[in-house]
């Protein structure tokens, strides 16, 4: 019993070891996301600039951001909308005769 715990913490602490350097390497992925996104931007902004001045090309480019933002937003708050909490949990519940349960 005692080398099936021992297992079970070695395993359990090789599995968060490995479970934090992908955590890790997937926080440098979206740092390296960000940056790619901020170059792209300010190359596109430089591109528009040439054609339509710089001022305005920033405008554009903050446009664009603006309205990719707006759609996730609008995404974002339907997904959480449609969360139904723990239907399964509630159903169950109150399927348990009145007489186990507790009083108050």
């Amino acid at each position: 019993m005692r080398q099936e715990v021992e297992l079970a913490k070695v395993e359990l602490k090789q599995s968060a070891t490995r479970a934090g350097k992908g955590a890790g390497m997937l926080a440098g992925a979206g740092v390296a996301g960000h940056f790619i996104l901020l170059f792209l931007s300010l190359a596109l902004w430089w591109a528009l600039g040439t054609v339509m001045g710089l001022g305005w090309s920033a405008v554009v480019v903050a446009v664009i951001w603006g309205v990719v933002a707006a759609i996730l937003a609008a995404m974002g708050r339907k997904e959480l909308s449609a969360i139904k909490g723990m239907p399964q949990t509630a159903e169950t519940l109150q399927e348990i005769p009145p007489t186990l349960k507790p009083t108050p």
